[in-house]
């Protein structure tokens, strides 16, 4: 009797231990997750990701090497940015501007209209950049035998009718005013002008022989085979032609708008406006 209670303590003592190891044992925590690992630069996301519009109005010529530039862009910078081009008078886009067309970037053929948006609060300062600079001069028909050599003969009896851009808002247009105003001779010119909506409409109609003679810029005579150069225009009489661009406060895509402004000023852009005739402003 006496061992079976000894016994009977033992296994009580036992179990009693064991139940207590059991119920004083620590749960086992969770494994503490992996830390996310950092980004490497390689992995970083396009700006670009989405599709977006860019709305760009430039000056008329400015056609060639911006449609250039445009699909340069998207190939190396971004390939998902819609670039919209808007190509006219500087003097008629500053007017859609200001009345609500859409427009990112202003790129004009003269200081006076981007001056004005400026002072309008549609251009923001900070982006602008005085970019290029051209010239003008005096041109014919590609098969004309018409003798002129220079700015003044425009004014003589050898031309009938000449081409020039308006003079209310195409900056070539008014650059040719100021030359021929500077010669004495804007009242003989204007008593024949023709007044075209953009630069590129005076090529035109000089090279179908619809004008004896145009006054265009350098880097347009260059483009068309249908005319020739009969003179330039003498230094110092007309402002000088400087070509700014900048971003609109109005800017719906400024993202797209300050990245293909950075563009322009890189040494591809640059070297494709001067393959066009266009000389940097440094």
């Amino acid at each position: 009797m006496k061992k079976a209670l000894v016994l009977l303590f033992v296994l009580t003592f036992v179990l009693g231990m064991a139940a207590c190891g059991k119920t004083n044992a620590p749960n086992p925590s969770p494994s503490p997750s992996e830390p996310a690992a950092s980004p490497s630069p390689d992995e970083e996301s396009d700006l670009f990701t989405e599709t977006s519009d860019l709305y760009i109005s430039a000056a008329a010529s400015l056609t060639q090497p911006m449609n250039e530039l445009a699909a340069l862009y998207n190939e190396k910078v971004g390939p998902n940015v819609n670039i919209v081009t808007n190509f006219g008078g500087s003097g008629t886009l500053q007017t859609q501007i200001q009345n609500g067309s859409p427009a990112d970037i202003f790129f004009s053929a003269a200081t006076k209209y981007v001056d004005a948006l400026t002072e309008s609060g549609f251009v923001d300062a900070a982006t602008r950049s005085d970019l290029l600079k051209n010239e003008i001069v005096l041109i014919l028909p590609a098969g004309s035998d018409v003798s002129i050599a220079s700015f003044e003969d425009a004014a003589t009896d050898a031309v009938a009718t000449i081409a020039l851009g308006d003079t209310a808002s195409v900056p070539a247009g008014q650059y040719a005013q100021e030359v021929f105003t500077a010669l004495g001779t804007w009242d003989a010119v204007q008593a024949k002008a023709v007044y075209a909506s953009d630069v590129r409409q005076v090529l035109s109609w000089v090279a179908s022989g619809n004008a004896d003679c145009g006054v265009v810029y350098k880097t347009d005579a260059a483009l068309e085979s249908g005319v020739k150069i009969a003179a330039s225009a003498p230094e110092g009489m007309h402002k000088p032609i400087l070509y700014p661009v900048a971003a609109l406060t109005t800017a719906e895509n400024r993202a797209a708008a300050d990245s293909f402004l950075t563009f322009l000023q890189t040494d591809q852009a640059l070297a494709v406006f001067e393959r066009y005739g266009f000389t940097i402003n440094k």
